[in-house]
């Protein structure tokens, strides 16, 4: 007589047999074709860690929302407008606005539909593998039960952990991260969070304009009461860098541009004239020097027109915005780090604080702070709403303990010259913010990251400045009221930059 096999080897090759099995049904027979209103789809339900929904749109791209949280993603697939129902809307377009609601139906028809396909594909999957190893009628149909059993926790994991605000903070990808505007602007963004249908609805209809646009996608058509800022840094001799920012200028219609410093390598006067472009950009350019940058750096950048120095703490006006900066306090173009690097940073964020604190008692609170390094960011916590940074090459973003939000941008330049140094070139990166005419508030900001040297990736994401929490800090005597939102960190999801 055989050994038996040992209960926990069987118990493994059971829940083997389950997930390979409904993971082999889905794949079969679970994708259900659903159209929604004008265009026709393609849902599906494949196995994930991260779960979240991806909604492919060639040749355009895709978007990428953090729906829920469960051991499967939402797969939709745009596989064609739909001649005849597109045209209805062409010829009749008092009929759109209707469409939202039929897409909201729709949408929500072609989810129950998939769900009562998948729930079938995995039984039958998981029964049939389970036939042709064991063998065993009785422990197939314990296997397709197991297999209805997993689905349905996952389906209640992913009602649990569902969100509906991720329609509005979507990760673009491909030539949807020229677009934007597909899911609206800026105002709309911060004022419609209980708004997940019609959102999505939104979504669908201008995926259809879109397809039905004949030269290219459409522009970015911003709130015209938004201020809106173009946050660049470390761009480090990058050429490449100036054509970017003059298309993001020209795309997100942006009031000014903000640099915070490293724009340089070495910081010497031959490397000036790499400056030059600068006036030609398209908007005003707000400066402050990094630890890259020589105070001859400064002096010829400060001779261009329509830009704007800050150092020792110096304000100015810009675009219905307030700014005051501190330049780098070391300068450091071989990279070394002298001792004290840290606590000379800190001391010239003292000296900022101070000098907002003035411009407060003076009657012109400033809005933004802009330094070159974190360390110094962080002590005008309190004092201003939003402070912007470079310095490490990596974007993140966070809420420090009195209530300033700490901005951190990644690398403009791609690393410049250092972007072949390591195994893969850092991605080219840079923020659109935007902020409140009236209250002069932030209320949102676009990442945007492109494939760094040879790599021809693009991305945006988008994130939305919550409601004030109760009793969250506020900064002392500001006039827009404390940066909302919990407490958080963001980095970007790759390998840190460190600090150069």
């Amino acid at each position: 007589m055989g050994r038996r096999a040992h209960p926990a080897a069987r118990a493994a090759g059971l829940v083997a047999v389950v997930l390979a099995g409904a993971w082999l049904g889905l794949l079969t027979v679970g994708a259900v074709r659903v159209p929604v209103g004008p265009v026709n789809t393609t849902m599906s339900l494949h196995p994930s860690l991260d779960g979240g929904t991806e909604i492919d749109i060639p040749p355009l791209g895709a978007l990428h929302l953090d729906t829920h949280t469960a051991p499967f993603r939402l797969q939709v697939d745009v596989d064609q407008l739909d001649p005849e129902r597109s045209r209805d809307l062409v010829d009749h377009p008092e009929r759109i606005s209707g469409l939202q609601d039929a897409i909201t139906e729709d949408v929500g028809d072609g989810i129950l539909t998939l769900a009562l396909r998948s729930g079938v594909a995995v039984v039958v999957g998981a029964t049939a593998l389970s036939l042709v190893v064991h063998r065993r009628p009785r422990r197939a149909a314990v296997t397709g039960g197991l297999a209805l059993a997993l689905l349905a926790a996952s389906g209640v994991t992913a009602w649990g952990t569902w969100n509906p605000n991720s329609v509005l903070e979507p990760r673009f990808s491909g030539l949807l991260s020229s677009a934007p505007s597909v899911v609206g602007n800026a105002r709309s963004i911060v004022s419609d969070f209980d708004v997940y249908q019609q959102e999505l609805a939104r979504l669908v209809t201008n995926v259809t304009k879109l397809y039905d646009a004949t030269s290219t996608l459409p522009a970015y058509q911003p709130d015209p009461t938004t201020i809106r800022v173009l946050h660049v840094s470390d761009i480090h001799l990058n050429p490449a860098s100036w054509e970017i920012i003059a298309s993001l200028v020209d795309q997100y219609e942006i009031d000014v541009i903000v640099d915070s410093g490293d724009t340089m390598d070495h910081g010497t006067t031959a490397e000036n004239r790499f400056l030059d472009p600068i006036p030609d950009l398209g908007a005003p350019y707000v400066w402050v020097r990094g630890n890259h940058d020589s105070r001859d750096t400064q002096a010829y950048l400060s001779d261009l027109d329509g830009v704007h120095v800050l150092d020792e703490g110096g304000a100015v006006d810009v675009a219905g915005l307030r700014f005051a900066g501190m330049g780098d306090a070391q300068f450091t173009p071989d990279r070394s780090r002298p001792r004290g690097g840290e606590a000379a940073a800190e001391r010239a964020g003292v000296q900022l604080a101070s000098e907002i604190r003035d411009q407060r008692r003076a009657g012109t609170p400033v809005d933004v702070a802009v330094v070159h390094d974190p360390q110094a960011a962080r002590k005008v916590d309190g004092v201003v709403p939003l402070v912007l940074s470079g310095h490490v090459h990596q974007q993140k973003t966070k809420l420090l303990k009195l209530g300033t939000r700490l901005r951190i941008e990644g690398s403009t330049g791609g690393g410049g010259l250092r972007a072949v140094e390591g195994e893969e070139p850092d991605p080219i990166e840079a923020s659109v913010l935007y902020f409140d005419r009236d209250g002069r508030r932030l209320q949102a900001w676009d990442e945007i990251r492109l494939g760094g040297l040879g790599l021809t990736t693009a991305e945006v994401s988008r994130h939305l400045v919550e409601e004030n929490q109760p009793g969250g800090a506020s900064p002392s005597g500001s006039p827009s009221g404390p940066p909302s939102g919990p407490p958080s960190t963001e980095p970007s999801p790759r390998r840190s930059g460190g600090e150069r």
